[in-house]
């Protein structure tokens, strides 16, 4: 079935006609894949072994690293799945779908929703990290992020009745939203953004909404002089340099050779962005690159930090960070793209509503793929593990509009709003899908941690050999 899916790539396959009949199209998809059948979730005899596709996520890793991807894995339920996307994709692809596909996340969780600056600086609430975005079926995402709000939920001592309450919240946002977007225009879904406002006025508490209007604020107004290059950099021997902050932040082993090959690179870079950023870019100098250990899913891959410098006190850093294969290629069609750094570039420019200026793409001759961007440009990360069930709803309000704001952009809205329809029956049945799946993630977790901590699960024996930029 999965392979079957993959073929439709994205929705706009469909042909140019009406918006009632792009609706019939959508609602006519129930009879082959009625919207309950979203509900069950049952591992059968052919589900792959969860350990196995944990210790193939590590291939390609950094060795010594590893053993902090699994430190942090190991913490909670919740971490284990946000570290766990490739386990996810492989049951996804196993699950019933419509066939209408969009440009996909991948990795949909809730943890990857938060605030960051436009280039015009407005403060948004988008979809952060698109590491694993290809075009897959638009029901995978939104069964990725609804199983996150139970797990979540569960992890801080919340009951599934709430974890149940923001998962239909989500979806029933998502559906309305996704109706609102079907009877728009083209270009105006595509103009649509979610300012961080819409979140801070939904807050309950003048306090709250206060507190948190005042971190956006110094978000967006602070310099990277005055608030990054003192926690990332420092001067030695009078030049600007990277302070190392081992095991998370260090430089690697053949540092004047890296640079060399980062350098040698950066010109393909700079030719992936527009005219006008390049002409930015080149007011700044390559000073010093780092390895900067990063998230749950990306911890072991090659990411690094950049310290550029226009001036003495007009810094700027980058992030290079790998680009792997999606773990929805197996499960979906290759990308299109010679470079995943290219794909992951695309996905961002197709379902974020605003992108970094300096996003962009590049290989080294070892044949490693990447993207850049600014590694902090106003950013405002949710502490999700502190959410009470007021936060939980509204988090999920938001997550529920950005998604169908995302999928609209590539997908067909009027076709999946007319397999949605007006009732709640599709969200009631990816509510008890997440539950269900929750538990799922739970008792993988518990093998994971079992296995760890019996010395079953060893950190893994990865050749040094080929481990270069």
């Amino acid at each position: 079935m999965p392979r079957q899916i993959a073929k439709t790539q994205l929705a706009s396959f469909l042909p140019r006609t009406s918006h009632a009949e792009l609706r019939a199209i959508g609602k006519g998809l129930r009879a082959k894949c009625p919207r309950r059948s979203h509900a069950a979730w049952k591992a059968n005899g052919g589900r792959l072994d969860p350990l196995q596709l944990v210790r193939q996520a590590n291939k390609g890793r950094i060795p010594e690293l590893v053993p902090i991807r699994y430190d942090r894995m190991i913490h909670s339920p919740f971490t284990f799945y946000r570290g766990t996307a490739l386990n996810m994709a492989a049951d996804l692809a196993t699950t019933p779908s419509t066939g209408l596909c969009v440009q996909a996340c991948g990795d949909a969780h809730l943890g990857n929703f938060r605030c960051f600056a436009t280039p015009e600086r407005r403060v948004i609430f988008d979809i952060h990290d698109l590491d694993e975005t290809l075009p897959a079926p638009w029901e995978w995402d939104v069964k990725r992020l609804a199983a996150s709000f139970v797990i979540a939920c569960r992890n801080n001592g919340l009951s599934d009745r709430v974890g149940r309450q923001a998962v239909l919240t989500c979806l029933r946002n998502y559906r309305e939203q996704m109706a609102e977007f079907s009877r728009m225009t083209a270009l105006n879904v595509w103009y649509t953004r979610v300012d961080a406002e819409a979140l801070i006025g939904k807050l309950e508490g003048k306090q709250r909404r206060k507190q948190l209007r005042k971190t956006l604020t110094k978000a967006r107004e602070r310099s990277a002089y005055e608030h990054d290059f003192p926690k990332l950099a420092h001067r030695a021997a009078g030049l600007p340099a990277i302070k190392e902050h081992p095991p998370t932040i260090y430089h690697w082993r053949n540092h004047d050779r890296d640079c060399a090959i980062v350098r040698h690179s950066f010109q393909q870079y700079r030719n992936t962005l527009r005219y006008d950023r390049r002409g930015l870019l080149d007011r700044f100098q390559l000073h010093d690159l780092a390895i900067k250990v990063v998230g749950v899913g990306s911890v072991g891959t090659f990411c690094f930090v950049l310290l550029l410098m226009a001036e003495d006190e007009d810094p700027l850093f980058l992030q290079l960070k790998e680009a792997r294969t999606s773990v929805l290629e197996a499960f979906a069609p290759a990308s299109v793209f010679p470079n995943h750094g290219q794909r992951v570039v695309t996905g961002h420019r197709l379902m974020q509503s605003a992108s970094d200026i300096f996003l962009g793409w590049t290989a080294t001759k070892s044949g490693r793929n990447y993207y850049v961007r600014q590694l902090r440009d106003a950013k405002v990360k949710f502490d999700v593990d502190r959410f009470d069930s007021h936060h939980m709803r509204v988090f999920a309000e938001c997550c529920g509009l950005t998604l169908a704001r995302a999928h609209a952009r590539s997908g067909e809205p009027a076709a999946i709003s007319g397999y949605l329809g007006k009732s709640d029956v599709f969200d009631r049945a990816i509510a008890d899908f997440a539950v269900t799946y929750a538990d799922q993630a739970e008792g993988d977790y518990e093998s994971f941690r079992k296995a760890v901590r019996s010395g079953k699960e060893k950190n893994p024996r990865i050749s040094r050999r080929g481990l270069s930029l």
